[in-house]
């Protein structure tokens, strides 16, 4: 018989928690935002914000460029306006999980300067047992030393555990360490495919 899974992961951003970077400039144009993206490279810029370096220093890498500096300032003091509140049904299934003993963690990329952020937007993220924050360890998803890092700290059997994640590459990077993984794009999908591995939770 395969393990009993006991445990469940949960990343934050779009799985428990909506964000949307633009929500940061409420006072600019998109075409504005999404130039300002394209120089800075967000997504590279982001993962190394995630990964553990601080906001100063990611200030001081477009010293260069101080014409970007204003937007990424905006961004840091407004970040509370990217988290667009819980994604609906999220709060009920952990509440769910929760009431039947099942394990839950947290494990997502997440600068922690701004990570304080992350419970007045959705309140559930604050029922698990333990989090790991990216930029609180210095590693962030895909990074398969984040997950075992996980697993050794909290002392997790991956093969007892379903990781629950929006992006496929973090999905497979889990897989790839042993853990149980399911790409997140509806609460009520993964309501099915929990379901489907076993665990409590209504249809």
């Amino acid at each position: 018989m395969p393990p009993v899974i006991d445990t469940v992961v949960f990343d934050f951003g779009n799985v428990l928690v909506g964000w949307d970077p633009y929500g940061a400039f409420p006072g600019r144009t998109r075409a504005e935002v999404d130039a300002w993206m394209a120089e800075v490279e967000f997504p590279a810029f982001n993962l190394a914000q995630d990964a553990g370096r601080s906001w100063a220093d990611a200030r001081a890498t477009l010293a260069d460029r101080p014409h970007l500096q204003p937007l990424l300032d905006e961004y840091v003091a407004n970040f509370a306006g990217t988290l667009t509140g819980p994604v609906p049904g999220s709060a009920d299934l952990v509440d769910e999980l929760h009431a039947a003993g099942v394990r839950l963690l947290g494990l997502t990329n997440w600068s922690a300067e701004l990570f304080r952020h992350a419970a007045p937007a959705a309140p559930a993220t604050t029922r698990m047992e333990q989090v790991v924050v990216s930029g609180r360890v210095g590693l962030a998803k895909p990074d398969p030393a984040i997950f075992r890092h996980l697993a050794a700290t909290h002392h997790v059997d991956p093969a007892r555990a379903v990781f629950v994640d929006d992006s496929p590459t973090n999905v497979a990077a889990a897989r790839g360490v042993g853990f149980h993984a399911v790409p997140f794009t509806t609460t009520p999908a993964l309501r099915a495919a929990l379901r489907d591995l076993g665990l409590p939770v209504r249809a």
